[in-house]
């Protein structure tokens, strides 16, 4: 009868101790709740090699970015340079709009950008243009 208790006892502890590790909060918990931005719908067509596309002097572009990020938090750049943008928000996306600059005439561009979720992870994308001369 003492063993059955103490049988009983030890199983509880076991379930209670078991019960407590499977709702303890980690924070790898919380980067996988934090959904990425997106970056979807660019409208220039990217560098092919074998297509050898070329996009117009100074286009304007635009992409949209998942509507769970922070707008404030987008940068844009091409070249290294940052470039001017404006960003139209609605409850689907946010809609970036910008324009190359004249002085990529004739060159590859790689356009990159990047933003921070609302709830604080980050990510960035890129495309590769090849600006036509004009």
């Amino acid at each position: 009868m003492k063993i059955t208790k103490l049988l009983k006892s030890a199983l509880l502890l076991a379930a209670i101790l078991g019960n407590a590790s499977a709702v303890a909060y980690s924070p790898e918990e919380s980067e996988a709740t934090c959904k990425k931005p997106r970056f979807t719908d660019f409208n220039l067509t990217t560098y092919n090699a074998t297509e050898n596309i070329e996009v117009a002097p100074e286009s304007e572009f635009y992409f949209k970015v998942s509507p769970w990020v922070d707008p404030t938090t987008i940068k844009l750049n091409a070249k290294n340079q940052p470039l001017d943008f404006t960003v139209e928000t609605n409850n689907s996306f946010h809609k970036v709009k910008a324009k190359l600059p004249a002085a990529f005439t004739g060159l590859f561009v790689r356009i990159n950008t990047s933003a921070k979720a609302v709830l604080g992870c980050d990510d960035q994308a890129g495309w590769l243009v090849k600006v036509a001369k004009q």
